[in-house]
């Protein structure tokens, strides 16, 4: 579900048990050396404001910030809140999981309500 969009970038949600975010250059780039100078700083930019928030609204055990593209070869970034509780911690979310888990975490809607305007 497309979340955010302004003329660079687009913010997408990720369904997960974690608070996910991914955020895409509106230009299909293949790589990150291959993106403007302005599209670099409004990821970096966007990515700081979502850390921050992500932080200080759910304090995590620790935030993952990954970019693979190898199957999508589109610049995009997945910032991921990841608490020990949950279901791949410490593995990456793509791994193996190590157990059941039922977080009951801050509402992710209420999240996504007070980030907007902060980007």
């Amino acid at each position: 579900m497309k979340f955010f969009e302004n003329e660079l970038i687009f913010i997408e949600v990720e369904e997960s048990e974690i608070p996910w975010l991914k955020i895409f250059t509106k230009e299909p780039y293949k790589e990150f050396s291959q993106c403007p100078k302005l599209v670099k700083e409004e990821i970096w930019r966007t990515i700081d404001i979502i850390e921050h928030q992500m932080l200080s609204y759910y304090n995590p055990t620790k935030i993952n910030i990954a970019s693979f593209g190898n199957y999508m070869p589109h610049v995009h970034f997945h910032i991921m809140s990841r608490f020990e509780e949950d279901s791949y911690f410490p593995e990456p979310v793509w791994g193996v999981k190590q157990r059941e888990s039922k977080l009951e975490l801050e509402s992710f809607d209420l999240f996504l309500k007070q980030l907007y305007p902060l980007l």
